[in-house]
């Protein structure tokens, strides 16, 4: 399940997700927190769900369909994540992936300011696994990262928040940018790979961590659901495709794609 946003350009959010559960050979099923104006240039507005209507969706696929993981993104308000909280809490949960969507690629705040307490207080304990970029752990932290030393030890510090695992990602970094950092109780281990150089990069966070969220369905731990949505979202840069006037989206379906746990 992916409890998201919808991206009207079908590069990130939802749609990205669902192509991303597609290529991994799993079913997927939304909740949609929102509506945004989006295309490859930018976000230029955001229509949130009611949030009965984001607490309805969740709750009523859970009494029908069997849910193997979950996966949260895009979500925009204090109301929201309580109402997503609530209803996660009183559910026999799957591995949780949390994917703390703040600020879009063209600047646009997607995360209210007043709800980063209530994200902190409310979801990122409940994670399994929280996905941060570089961006969103200094958001999150309050403190620069520049290098993969200070991604260890601000993976240490987040998972101190509570989640049971973090992948902080690292494709913004200026040297070894293909280098993520995972944590678990066992201590960072760093993740190294190829820098793609590309500008089709629209929905890479939210691709990798439906990638993770799909492995974890399959059967995967953390870590290895992680090294391989890795792989994947490499294959996905490289065989993306120029659209649109901005940063294009990536290629979902590099070679159909179908990897391990199938």
């Amino acid at each position: 399940m992916s409890i998201a946003g919808s991206d009207s350009s079908a590069g990130a959010g939802i749609q990205a997700d669902m192509k991303t559960f597609a290529a991994h050979g799993v079913y997927g099923l939304t909740t949609i927190t929102a509506a945004t104006v989006q295309n490859t240039v930018g976000v230029q507005a955001v229509q949130e769900m009611e949030p009965d209507i984001v607490s309805g969706q969740i709750r009523c696929l859970f009494e029908d369909m069997p849910v193997h993981a979950v996966k949260i993104g895009m979500v925009s308000s204090t109301a929201i994540i309580e109402a997503i909280a609530a209803e996660l809490r009183a559910e026999d949960m799957p591995p949780v992936l949390l994917d703390p969507v703040m600020v879009s690629k063209s600047g646009f705040e997607l995360l209210q300011k007043e709800a980063q307490s209530a994200l902190r207080v409310s979801l990122i304990p409940f994670a399994d696994l929280l996905t941060p970029n570089l961006y969103e752990a200094e958001l999150l932290l309050g403190e620069s990262i520049q290098n993969v030393e200070d991604m260890e030890e601000a993976a240490r510090s987040l998972l101190r928040m509570g989640p049971r695992a973090v992948v902080v990602k690292g494709g913004h970094l200026e040297k070894l940018s293909g280098t993520d950092v995972y944590c678990d109780a066992n201590g960072p281990r760093r993740l190294p790979g190829e820098y793609i150089a590309t500008s089709n990069t629209h929905g890479t966070g939210c691709t990798f961590s439906s990638a993770i969220a799909a492995n974890l369905a399959l059967g995967s731990d953390t870590f290895r659901a992680t090294s391989l949505a890795k792989e994947y979202i490499g294959a996905a840069l490289a065989d993306s495709r120029s659209l649109g006037r901005g940063k294009g989206p990536l290629n979902h379906f590099p070679e159909t794609w179908t990897r391990p746990g199938s």
